[in-house]
């Protein structure tokens, strides 16, 4: 199968399994979701989401999570995990926002990514989902992917990122990156991956088993 119907393949399947793929991360507005994937960092989406639905009934806007500050904010998500600096990051962060931007969550990868505690991967979902901008967040998930998939032969997640970038319509990026992560989790996991159980990687990859 060459690449260009490798591609096409993967975008079939993963259409068909998950047409209309949700984020998992629950939030009430833009800067609420910034939050939740900043503490998603380490951390799994439920857990994520259990710590968050107690956080955001107290605090769903910068002005609310300075006033919590720093110590209950710890106190709430210490169940996250690396919560002594995710707490400082999103007390920073609150307040440039709230400083910076009138408490708006900015719309730029350029202004994003000088809050502090966002990186490249959080500010693309962030694009992504909030403000429908074109852009491929990479994880653990996707990476494994792309690798065992023979859409990129780097381990580097920026280099990744720009092969599937140059694979795959700019108008499937938002949605098909969900789609990678969903899949991953139900057919190609990091351990115990059966090939005869993976759609794709039956058809695609026969020598993926070990990969």
């Amino acid at each position: 199968m060459n690449m260009h119907d490798k591609v096409n393949f993967i975008l079939q399947e993963l259409n068909s399994l998950f047409p209309a793929p949700q984020f998992p991360l629950e939030c009430k507005n833009d800067f609420t979701f910034l939050v939740a994937v900043m503490l998603s960092a380490q951390c799994t989406d439920a857990m994520v989401n259990k710590v968050t639905k107690k956080l955001f009934a107290i605090c769903d806007s910068p002005e609310k999570m300075i006033s919590l500050g720093e110590d209950r904010i710890k106190e709430i998500i210490r169940p996250c995990g690396f919560f002594n600096s995710k707490a400082r990051a999103i007390l920073e962060t609150s307040k440039s926002i709230l400083s910076k931007y009138n408490g708006t969550v900015p719309k730029t990868f350029r202004e994003l990514e000088q809050l502090r505690g966002v990186g490249h991967k959080t500010a693309s979902v962030v694009m992504s989902r909030c403000f429908n901008e074109p852009a491929f967040p990479v994880d653990t998930h996707i990476s494994r992917l792309a690798n065992r998939w023979g859409l990129s032969a780097s381990k580097n997640v920026k280099i990744i990122e720009n092969d599937l970038k140059s694979l795959f319509p700019q108008n499937t990026w938002n949605k098909l990156h969900i789609q990678m992560i969903l899949y991953g989790r139900k057919y190609c996991p990091a351990r115990g991956h059966i090939i005869e159980n993976c759609p794709i990687c039956k058809k695609i990859c026969q020598q993926c088993t070990h990969k």
